[in-house]
Formats: C-alpha cells, sequence, structure tokens
C-alpha cells in the first residue's frame, strides 16, 4: 500500500526535490544505472539529502509499487532555513533561545525533545542533514503535535551553525559528562544554545570543542547517565528557571 510520506519512482523524486518538498531520506538500490539513476544521485549530493543504498527487498518491503529501485521519504513538517529563522529571532527576541542536536537518531527522543523543547519557549531546533532522526510519524506522535509548533532547520555542518550563532552574541552551552561545572552553577539566562549529543556517543569533539560554556547534570544513582530527551528536559528548564529570577 502507498504511504503518504512517501515518494517513490525516480523522476517523481527528482520533481520533488526540485519543487522543494521536505524529502528527509531516499532509498536507492543497490547498482541502480541508467541516466535518471545518475540525474538523480547528483541532485541528492547537491542539495545534501540522506541517502541510503539497499538491496532491491528492502525497497519492496517499504513500498509494493513499482519504486524502480527509488523510493523517499517525505517529513510531515516543513524545515526552514537557519540564517532566516536565527535573524528572525535575533530580532524579535531579547534573549533567543535554541537548541542543537548533535547525533540525535532515536525518533521517539527526538519527537519527546520537541515537546520539552515547545514548553520551555525554544525559538528553534537546529539538526545536521545527516546523521540525524527522521521526523517521522513516531516523532509527530511522541511530541504531541509540537513539532508543528517549533521551528526545526537543517544544516550542512552544526559548527557552522554553531560559529553563526555566535556571532550574534549567543552563548553555547554543550551538555556532557566531561564537564567540570554542574549545570546549576552556571549562569545560562542569557542568549544561548544548548546542545544535546547523541544517545551512545555524547556531543562530537570537534563540537564540543566549539561550544562557549560545558556543564554536567550531577547524578546520585550508580547509572552513568541519562537518557538524552530526559536529560535535555533538564538543561532546558534550568534555562527557563534562571530567566524566571
Amino acid at each position: 500500500m502507498e504511504k503518504k510520506s512517501q515518494v517513490y519512482g525516480l523522476r517523481a523524486i527528482i520533481e520533488a526535490i526540485e519543487a522543494e518538498r521536505p524529502i528527509q531520506k531516499v532509498y536507492l538500490q543497490k547498482g541502480l544505472k541508467g541516466n535518471l539513476a545518475k540525474e538523480l544521485e547528483s541532485l541528492l549530493r547537491k542539495e545534501g539529502i540522506s541517502t541510503s543504498y539497499v538491496p532491491i527487498e528492502k525497497l519492496n518491503r517499504l513500498n509494493r509499487n513499482n519504486h524502480q529501485g527509488a523510493i523517499a521519504n517525505i517529513s510531515p513538517v516543513v524545515f526552514v532555513d537557519f540564517e532566516i529563522l536565527t535573524e528572525k529571532v535575533v530580532k524579535e527576541k531579547k534573549e533567543p533561545f535554541f537548541l542543537l542536536l548533535d547525533g540525535v537518531t532515536d525518533v521517539r527522543n527526538f519527537g519527546a525533545i520537541i515537546r520539552s523543547a515547545e514548553c520551555c519557549g525554544v525559538d528553534g531546533i537546529i539538526i545536521p542533514k545527516q546523521g540525524s532522526a527522521p521526523v517521522t510519524d513516531d516523532t509527530v506522535k511522541t511530541s504531541a503535535g509540537a513539532a508543528f509548533r517549533v521551528p526545526i532547520a537543517k544544516v550542512n555542518h552544526l559548527k557552522d551553525a554553531i560559529f553563526y550563532l555566535q556571532s550574534h552574541e549567543i552563548t553555547i552551552v554543550a551538555a556532557t559528562e566531561k564537564a567540570e561545572d554542574d549545570l546549576f552553577n552556571l549562569d545560562v539566562s542569557g542568549p544561548c544554545a544548548v546542545i544535546m549529543g547523541a544517545e551512545d556517543k555524547g556531543i562530537s569533539p570537534s563540537i564540543l570543542k566549539a561550544a562557549d560554556k560545558r556543564a554536567k547534570l550531577p547524578l546520585m544513582g550508580s547509572i552513568g547517565s541519562l537518557n538524552v530527551s530526559v536529560a535535555c528536559g533538564v538543561f532546558l528548564y534550568e534555562v527557563v528557571r534562571q530567566r524566571l529570577k
């Protein structure tokens, strides 16, 4: 059965990309040949769209129609332009509040994070085009609809987004167990952007190095870390708490 969140067929996917549909991932059959296949691959590279090369059996499981070796997943939300979002928020808000996600790949964690971000008044969520959880129907459901309310921007490189935010005097705060300071001893009351890392590896070293501040959560039990969506909620609400003083 055809899914509304999919576009299939080489020409159809090319036209969807050119029409700026919010395509989040494309599955291509391994060894696919022909001019249309080459045109699509070139377009995918140019637009930085996540692509997986898979056996035809995988494609047949995703869609039973005549997919021609190509299936695209369409996001249920429309992503915003990062620079336009930043300029708008900086112009309208005295204390901009952003959230950056470095490698969060679980769709339900992503949904829970979006829900917390909306409740905390986050102005925008920034994710890299590659290596991030897609916005699926499960993401939207877990977010309780918040995915339609919080602007989400995709960028080619998260580090470039950090530098851009820093150029607008927005402090970058990284959530990491490697930090010396506890979050509750850190001043996060001003314009800031919180970075949360991947479920298993945390924030990548290069991104961590680019941050202005690093903070950890005090842990009283024997387990070494919190679920990323829970930790994110604590970080975001500490910003809210300090701003409400």
